[in-house]
């Protein structure tokens, strides 16, 4: 145990140390929270003021429009032929043409010509307007009042609760699906990223014969366990500091420069956050209410089950993965010729990441059931049925999924240590699965 512990140290300490370890942790947050920072910014900088020229073929059906204008966007209304409205696109201060068919109470499309695409908010604002304008001749046309209309227009929304039989109630919503499938989002890219980490030092101790002289004191499978373990936790203290750093990053940037972009002073600038508030929250359908409500999102999720779990399922899916990782490197001598191992070791993560979607879908059928049991599969479609909720009658498939991982582990690793046993010291022969077979009863 003593050995392992030291070949640990070793392999986290050299890595840790490294110029590109120390690099690609203070770079690494940089461009997440540039990365985010710059969705957000861009988000807001490309909803530019719009002035449409519209041109009604109902004149003056639309005519409304005029008196709907914004700050972000106006309606300039004018009895000209699409043609004419054409040549000013490129020789006046208008960004875009908006032509009302003369079919558009039928049809309820209308044209918009740009040269440059406006962004989805402005692009949901016109649409609103124009609805709004269809509304009133509709109603109009069958004599309704708007009052009457808002009286009978329903709003319907479908909650699914699951009854736990002890009485309790639990709100399953598919939001809560993508919360899991972050986490198991995160699971794959570390388990590819450090597996072959270890993949890549064992072929790179093997092709050196260092490992020679390291074995002459240690037995293979505590080089293999020690140099799993120790990048594991070099990946997890890279995570600690992207996290934190990510945050810092974050928090700092929205406090200096938002804050001081959305002075209560700058009104204008406030007219555009306060449109894209009202299209966002009409097109998601989400109110205040909802926000402020303690059954949002955010307080549904069981968050210290889904830490646990992301834990659980982190390291088991890494340990997993790894043993597997380190047997590969053990039996090449160069990465060119581990191409034909890869491909069945990496398929089953690639296969658990799509299919995760469709278990958000139906996070009880037969098909999340069975991916979440396979081991090879579970550490990504576990996440998502638990952030969604397991019931009282399911606990038994994810201590199942838990300890088929936990098992499978501990066989992989023991069939592992037997081709890195034989492989670390093979030299200049391409092994094939059926060498892999021999060195497993050597």
């Amino acid at each position: 145990m003593n050995k392992i512990i030291l070949i640990i140290e070793r392999e986290y300490l050299t890595r840790v140390k490294k110029t590109s370890f120390i690099v690609m942790s203070i770079l690494g947050p940089l461009l997440i929270a540039g990365l985010m920072l710059l969705v957000i910014w861009m988000g807001m900088a490309e909803n530019q003021n719009q002035k449409l020229l519209v041109i009604d073929d109902l004149y003056p059906t639309f005519s409304g429009l005029k008196n709907k204008s914004t700050d972000l966007v106006q309606f300039d209304y004018q009895d000209i032929s699409l043609d004419d409205a054409k040549k000013l696109l490129y020789n006046s201060d208008y960004t875009a043409i908006l032509h009302i068919p003369s079919n558009i109470t039928f049809g309820k499309t209308a044209q918009l010509f740009f040269d440059k695409q406006p962004s989805v908010v402005i692009h949901r604002i016109i649409e609103r307007r124009i609805e709004g304008i269809l509304e009133t001749i509709n109603l109009k046309q069958y004599n309704i009042s708007r009052e009457d209309f808002y009286n009978v227009k329903i709003d319907f929304r479908l909650h699914t609760i699951r009854y736990k039989e002890s009485g309790e109630e639990e709100e399953v919503s598919k939001e809560k699906g993508f919360v899991g499938f972050a986490f198991g989002l995160m699971i794959f890219m570390f388990i590819f990223l450090y597996g072959v980490q270890v993949m890549r030092g064992v072929i790179e101790e093997k092709t050196s014969r260092i490992v020679e002289v390291i074995i002459s004191s240690v037995k293979p499978f505590q080089l293999m366990m020690g140099k799993i373990i120790g990048i594991a936790l070099v990946g997890l203290t890279q995570f600690a500091i992207w996290i934190v750093l990510t945050v810092g990053i974050v928090l700092v940037v929205q406090s200096v420069f938002f804050d001081m972009n959305f002075d209560p002073a700058n009104l204008d600038n406030m007219q555009m956050t306060t449109e894209m508030a009202k299209q966002m929250e009409t097109e998601k359908s989400i109110s205040t209410k909802d926000i402020i409500d303690p059954n949002n999102l955010i307080s549904r999720i069981n968050w210290p089950l889904m830490l646990g779990m992301f834990l659980f399922y982190f390291l088991g899916g890494y340990l997993l993965y790894s043993a597997m990782f380190a047997a590969v490197g053990a039996a090449v001598d160069n990465e060119t010729d581990t191409q034909q191992f890869m491909i069945p070791i990496t398929m089953p993560l690639i296969i658990a990441y799509t299919m995760s979607i469709f278990v958000m879908q139906n996070p009880d059928g037969p098909a999340a059931f069975w991916l979440s049991i396979i081991p090879f599969t579970s550490p990504v479609i576990m996440m998502v049925r638990v952030a969604m909720g397991i019931s009282a009658s399911a606990i038994w498939e994810l201590v199942l999924s838990m300890v088929l991982l936990v098992g499978t582990f501990i066989f992989m690793t023991w069939l592992a240590g037997k081709i890195y046993k034989v492989g670390i010291l093979m030299y200049g022969k391409k092994a094939s699965y059926r060498e892999l077979w021999k060195w497993l009863f050597y």
